[in-house]
């Protein structure tokens, strides 16, 4: 005669399944928990950077011209209209050397740098007559260099035209154009002489965070940009020809009028120029909170594989696992991912993952041993579970074929666990002799 065992394996199935879903709810904690302290990283950054100087876009130089145009009926004045002709250069050089750091707020990482930008070019010769009903004020003629952040330059700038030094002072209001800005006055009408074109060039010392931008203004741009950093990222609407090496990079871009949106010439404030921007954005080389959210997302295969682990054990030996056992061994796997995150916010996520893997691994290995008590099983148990963290460690390395290894990683596991289980008589596992017959 033969009795049903206390709990079928049917039943302890759903049982750890449902201990699945249920670990799922702490898991989800610790996504929130990890995304609520990259946030308060970005926030501390900002803060970092708003005493520095944010990242800097540098657009210009741009001459402008005021003039007005007066309408007259019969020889007399009804109207009178003040405007600004502004010009771009002929063409525009602009040589940038930058000089990156990190600059630490507690646990929290930043990259600023400070930058030595050299600016040539010309603005091309034009004529500019007056006229009864145009007029233009030559002797009122300035230059605005735009920079984002002002507060970011840290020396004088004397800007030279045709070999004459001239002094620039921040302008009173933001242009809709090209934004906060330095303007130089010209007060020399005879610069504009009828063939004469107009050499500029400068030497602008600013600071700046995360990354410098430029708008080619030019008719023909040129942007070289040099700095000591390993992990340049290039954005905008351009690619550059670059160099990289692990003592620095090198980038060069060289920007045609036909190939940006912005008009030699405008009236007052009617372009929009900043579509056209591009840069170099000193990205950092590791994101331990992007890494610490990516495996996260593992949490789900990890639990679910070990409690296979434990379940296909218990079938084996006939030891009996309680579900509060299945429990605390979910727990100590949702723990690794709260020890990941605190101890990577302090030595890195590389040294940080091994600490936390070796030290959950170690728990349940012991704690394994106290159930199975069998050396053997406890050894496998602790070498699959080795295997399953290196496993993941070598997905979140492998960034840009993360999805294709983990898809044949998860298809060898299944396809294993479907070999080894095959000989299983699951139905037979249902009952047991009867020990009194």
């Amino acid at each position: 005669m033969k009795t049903k065992k206390n709990i079928s394996i049917t039943l302890k199935a759903v049982i750890v399944g449902a201990l699945i879903l249920i670990l799922l709810i702490p898991g989800a904690m610790v996504q929130d928990l990890i995304y609520e302290r990259q946030e308060r990283s970005i926030e501390t950054i900002e803060r970092i950077n708003e005493k520095w100087s944010r990242e800097q876009t540098l657009c210009g130089p741009v001459l402008s011209i005021p003039y007005t145009v007066i309408e007259t009926v019969k020889d007399k004045e009804i109207l009178r209209a003040n405007h600004v002709l502004n010009i771009t250069p002929e063409g525009l050089k602009v040589d940038v050397k930058l000089y990156p750091e990190e600059r630490y707020f507690g646990i929290y990482k930043t990259i600023l740098y400070k930058s030595k930008i050299e600016l040539s070019g010309v603005f091309k010769s034009r004529e500019f007559e007056n006229s009864n009903s145009l007029i233009y004020h030559l002797d009122k003629a300035y230059i605005t260099l735009g920079v984002s952040d002002l507060r970011g330059i840290t020396e004088n700038l004397s800007f030279n035209l045709n070999g004459k030094s001239h002094v620039s002072t921040s302008a009173s209001s933001a242009d809709y154009v090209i934004g906060k800005g330095l303007v130089v006055d010209i007060n020399d009408a005879g610069m504009f002489r009828p063939g004469a074109n107009l050499d500029f060039d400068c030497v602008l010392s600013l600071n700046g965070s995360s990354s410098i931008n430029f708008i080619p203004i030019g008719k023909t741009t040129e942007v070289l940009v040099e700095g000591d950093w390993s992990a340049p990222g290039f954005i905008g609407s351009f690619s550059p020809e670059h160099l990289l090496a692990d003592s620095g990079f090198k980038a060069r871009w060289k920007v045609l009028s036909f190939n940006r949106d912005i008009p030699e010439t405008w009236i007052n404030s009617n372009a929009n120029i900043a579509g056209s921007s591009f840069g170099v954005s000193l990205v950092s080389p590791v994101d331990h909170y992007q890494q610490n959210m990516r495996s996260a997302k593992y949490a789900v295969m990890f639990i679910g594989l070990t409690f296979m682990l434990f379940f296909f054990v218990e079938l084996i030996t006939q030891k009996r696992i309680h579900p509060i056992q299945y429990l605390l061994v979910g727990i100590a796997l949702i723990l690794f991912y709260s020890l990941l995150l605190s101890i990577s916010e302090q030595l890195g996520f590389m040294w940080a993952y091994f600490i936390a893997s070796g030290a959950i691994i170690a728990l349940i290995t012991l704690y394994a041993y106290s159930i199975f008590k069998n050396k053997t099983h406890t050894a496998v148990l602790a070498f699959i579970l080795g295997i399953l963290y290196m496993f993941l460690y070598t997905i979140l390395q492998l960034e840009d074929i993360a999805l294709l290894i983990g898809s044949i990683g998860l298809f060898v596991i299944l396809a294993v666990v479907m070999y080894f289980s095959r000989k299983i008589a699951w139905y037979k596992q249902e009952e047991l002799p009867d020990s009194g017959q």
